[in-house]
């Protein structure tokens, strides 16, 4: 029993927080509503609506933004944008734009 204390505690400090702060993540959303939209709903084609989107999804991306992995289009604009974000700050981010009404 001890063995899968041990074990389960080490999968969870392994693994960062998935679960952001909607309320932290508005507050931290200015910067984004130049392109994204004050509501998460782009008024022009060229980017992405965030209303509604799922969590995870947002986090992976901002995440590869930043890393660098993705290429193309706003890609090198959006690493600029997320190049200062800690992990929580795009868990926020994520969990702010997926709670939106898309």
């Amino acid at each position: 029993m001890k063995k899968v204390i041990a074990s389960a505690l080490l999968l969870a400090i392994s693994f960062p927080a998935l679960a952001g702060n909607a309320q932290s993540g508005q507050q931290k959303a200015a910067s984004c509503q130049g392109c994204h939209g004050a509501a998460g709903k782009a008024a022009v084609s060229l980017y992405p609506n965030l209303a509604g989107q799922n969590a995870d999804y947002l986090d992976h991306s901002l995440h590869a933004y930043q890393k660098g992995e993705r290429s193309g289009g706003q890609a090198e604009v959006m690493k600029a944008f997320v190049a200062g974000l800690s992990d929580e700050d795009m868990a926020d981010l994520a969990a702010y734009y997926a709670g939106l009404k898309p």
